[in-house]
This record gives structure tokens, C-alpha cells and sequence, in this order.
């Protein structure tokens, strides 16, 4: 999903109001469906698990069990669901056919004689809650019951193995049902459904949506939207991504969403920049989309704009922060080089590291332009230290730079005072970075970090690295400015 372009570890929940109604809804449905189910038979939790796994009856009747068990997980509370899915979980393969099937393997006098034998191991190891799990999705709204109900898992797996167990079978099948060949690319702009434009407000995880002006002017002529849907999960997005069509690259967040800027003529527009972009849904986390959206999203817009030019992001450093701020405090040497502490004992009276730290806890710091010329070349290099060479050697430490870098983008540019919000100064200290999507190069870039952990940057951006300060910077001034430099 961090403030701005990358993907969210915990994907945010609807609007409580939104999940209310869908509940009522669904639990309607389920109960005029579990109400065909003949009403001698036994509704303990147990009991319904069994029946659903018996196949007695046709297809109407097992619908209608589904229905009646997946009602009754929605009425429990937060223990009674973890017993029911426990007892689900407790469905395993039968071990004696699973040793009958791995002798008969180990014992396979020739290849079609194994082949046959290890169909067979395959058949015994698969436990039947994948039966039991599979029968949701005959449902209404059963694909969107399971994936909620991985959510539930993700949250109290640790600790037990048999949720463990269960989340990790459930996984594999979403996996399968949500590859990105059966996804759906949409644009959502200010005539989709209300209803859909609620839930883009409630999912948004990246910048608030603050009201239903600023959701419009995020859908105006020089923005885009665009989302993936599962065809059974029509209103639900599953990830979706913000885009704004501008000249240059954005430098400023807040520039960019502001809602009395004025509208540019989207035939205008040589970059676009994808500034947010959110995952939906909790229960599909691992399941990535994000790249495969990039991607289109770049193929969508190169086909609707000729005059685009540059695709690019606009991101934070989520990690930034929590990297550094334990270095300043323990005054880690050689962190700041001469030419770096110079301007930071002048502006604040400090030596080194407790001067940046002290900078750094200064109430509007970022509005005072002499403090911001004394904290950039420190920080513009130490970020890009922690982009290109902090992490574990084949992957980046950050991981919205994971995101972008495995995706085949390339390090761009990175802007002091690019986000001023509260979120932004405490997580990346006001900075945000500019990855670059070139569709000429991101398969070459991507083999390069996924095969070998290489890093693209731009030249500018790996000078940073340097010990000594650039000649030309200009981070300073782009915030002054207010946002895009050509």
C-alpha cells in the first residue's frame, strides 16, 4: 500500500457503516438459503462442519449448508469464530492413507508405476477443509466471505498451528481464483456508483481522502483512477491506483492534491505520477497485484496520451526514520561527513549527529529555509544511503522501495520537504522519492534487482552517495517552489 505510492502490508477495512450494511445483507441472504436445510438436523458448529463435508443431498442442499455455517461464523464472536475455524482446520489429511500412498511411492518398481503412486499421494495429502473451504465460493458473496475470513486468520494464526495451517491451505486457493488473469482492469472516475466511491474513500490507506470535494477533484480530467476487480467480487476493488497527469516531475504531495490548484489540460501533460496506491482487501495480502497494475495503468495511459512521456511515482520512505533516528541517538561516528555537520553546528549550535537529531525535533523546522539548507545535504545523502546499499544485499531495507525496484523502477530523485504533513515528517523526515517506470528498460531493471539486488538510480541520485556535497542540488528550492520542476 507509508504516505504515498506503495503497497500497504495491512490492507485498511471499509467504512464501518459500508460493513454494517453488507453484513445485514449477507447474513439475509445466508439465513433464507440455510432455511432450506431440513430443520431436524443438528446446528452445533461441529455438526454443520460434518454435513458440509457428507455431499449428502444435491447441490441445492450443500449450497444452503455452506450458507448456514458461514452465517453462523459471521453471528460469533471473536473466540467463537477462532473455535470454529479451529474445528474446520482439525479436517487434516488421514495419516494412515498418507503413509499407505508414500510407501507405495517409495516402492514403484518403474516411472508410469511412480507417476500413478505419487497421483495418489497428492490425492490423500489434500485435506478436506480445502472441500469445505472450496464450498463457500457457491455462495453469494462467498469469495468475498473467504477472503475476509483470511483476513480473521492473518490476525490469529501466531501461535496456533492449526489456524496456521488453515490460512496457509486457504492462501493457495485464493492464489489460484485471484490470478491476474481473472482480474479486471477498471477506471473509476466521478460517474462510477456511489457505493464504489464510498469504499474508495474508506480504503484509501495512503492520503485521506478529507471530503467528497477533494475525492472529485482526485477524479478530475487531469487525474486517473484505476482499479482491479474480481468478476466475482464486481464492487469490490481489490487494489486501486491514484494518478495525476502534470508537466515535470511532482515534488510535493501537497501540491499535488491541492484542490484549488488549477486543472491542467490532460492533452498537456508529459509525466504521469502514480502518488498512492492502496491494497483493499487483508485477506489478499501476499497476493500481489500491484506490479501487474503499474504496468497496465502505464499501457492504459501511453495508449489514451501521446505526449506522456515519463512515468514516474511519487513516494515516501516509510523506513527512514526508524533507520536513522537510533543512529542520531547513539551518535554513531562517521554518520555525518565535515562538509554535512559545518552547516548544521551553525544553525543549531550542536555538534554533528545531536544537531541533526535536534533539527529533526524542532516544531515546523521544514518552513524555516535556513534550517532546510542546513539539513539537506545530510539528509538527501544519508536517504540515499538507506535506499541503495541498507537492506540485506539482494533486497532493499525499505520496503516501498522493494516494491518499486523489484517492479522494474529505477531511483529517480528524492525531494527534502516534498511532504509536510504530520505523517510524512515523522516517517521520512519530509522526504519523498521519485521512482522512474521507463517501459523501454523495466524488464532489464527488474532482472537486475531480482537477479542480482542491483539498484538502478539515476546519476544524480547515486552522487549522493558521495563524500563530498554535489555542486547542484536544488531540494530546497523545488519545496519553495511548491511542487513539479521540469
Amino acid at each position: 500500500m507509508p504516505d504515498t505510492l506503495a503497497p500497504l502490508p495491512d490492507a485498511p477495512a471499509a467504512s464501518p457503516g459500508l460493513f454494517d450494511r453488507a453484513l445485514r445483507r449477507l447474513t439475509a441472504v445466508w439465513r433464507d438459503m440455510a432455511a432450506t436445510v431440513g430443520a431436524e438436523e443438528d446446528t452445533s458448529v461441529e455438526a454443520q462442519i460434518r454435513a458440509c463435508l457428507s455431499a449428502r443431498g444435491g447441490e441445492v442442499s450443500a449450497r444452503s449448508r455452506a450458507a448456514r455455517l458461514a452465517e453462523t461464523y459471521l453471528t460469533l464472536d471473536e473466540a467463537g469464530r477462532r473455535n470454529l475455524l479451529r474445528g474446520i482446520a482439525g479436517f487434516d489429511s488421514d495419516p494412515e492413507a498418507v503413509a499407505a500412498a508414500y510407501a507405495a511411492v517409495q516402492n514403484a518398481a518403474d516411472p508410469a508405476e511412480r507417476a500413478v503412486a505419487q497421483a495418489e499421494l497428492r490425492r490423500a495429502l489434500e485435506p478436506p477443509r480445502l472441500k469445505l473451504l472450496t464450498q463457500f465460493t457457491s455462495i453469494p458473496d462467498g469469495r468475498k466471505f473467504l477472503v475476509d475470513l483470511r483476513a480473521f486468520l492473518l490476525s490469529h494464526r501466531d501461535g496456533d498451528p492449526l489456524l496456521a495451517a488453515l490460512e496457509s491451505d486457504l492462501r493457495g486457493l485464493l492464489a489460484a481464483w485471484f490470478d491476474i488473469g481473472f482480474l479486471e482492469l477498471k477506471r473509476i472516475d466521478w460517474a462510477s456508483p456511489a457505493v464504489l466511491l464510498e469504499k474508495l474513500v474508506g480504503y484509501e490507506a495512503v492520503h485521506e481522502i478529507r471530503s467528497w470535494r477533494d475525492l472529485k477533484n482526485r477524479l478530475d480530467s487531469d487525474r486517473r483512477c484505476y482499479a482491479f476487480f474480481h468478476p466475482r467480487m464486481p464492487d469490490e476493488p481489490l487494489i486501486f491506483v491514484e494518478v495525476a497527469l502534470v508537466k515535470g516531475l511532482a515534488g510535493n504531495v501537497q501540491a499535488l492534491l491541492d484542490e484549488k490548484a488549477p486543472v491542467l489540460d490532460p492533452r498537456e501533460a508529459d509525466t504521469a505520477i502514480f502518488y498512492s496506491i492502496s491494497n483493499c482487501q487483508r485477506g489478499l495480502a501476499g497476493i500481489s497485484f500491484g506490479n501487474f497494475l503499474i504496468k497496465r495503468v502505464v499501457e492504459e495511459l501511453s495508449g489514451e496520451f501521446r505526449s506522456l512521456k515519463t512515468f514516474a511515482t511519487l513516494s515516501p520512505i516509510p523506513g527512514f526514520r526508524r533507520w536513522l533516528d537510533p543512529k542520531l541517538a547513539a551518535g554513531e561516528p562517521d554518520l555525518l561527513t565535515e562538509e554535512e555537520a559545518g552547516p548544521l553546528r551553525a544553525a543549531m549550535g550542536a555538534d554533528a549527529a545531536p544537531a541533526l537529531r535536534a533539527l529533526l525535533a524542532k516544531r515546523g523546522w521544514w518552513r524555516d529555509p535556513a534550517l532546510l539548507r542546513a539539513a539537506e545535504p545530510a539528509l538527501l545523502r544519508l536517504s540515499a544511503r538507506y535506499l541503495l546499499r541498507e537492506g540485506n544485499g539482494t533486497r532493499a531495507r525499505d520496503p516501498v522501495a522493494h516494491f518499486h525496484l523489484s517492479n522494474g523502477a529505477r531511483v529517480e530523485r528524492i525531494t527534502l520537504g516534498a511532504d509536510t504533513s504530520e505523517k510524512g515528517l515523522k516517517a521520512s523526515a519530509s522526504l519523498m522519492v521519485n521512482y522512474l517506470y521507463d517501459p523501454a528498460k523495466i524488464e532489464a531493471w527488474h532482472e537486475d534487482y531480482a537477479g542480482e539486488g542491483r539498484r538502478n538510480a539515476s546519476p544524480a541520485v547515486r552522487r549522493l552517495l558521495g563524500r563530498s556535497w554535489p555542486v547542484v542540488s536544488g531540494a530546497a528550492s523545488v519545496f519553495r517552489s511548491g511542487g513539479a520542476t521540469p
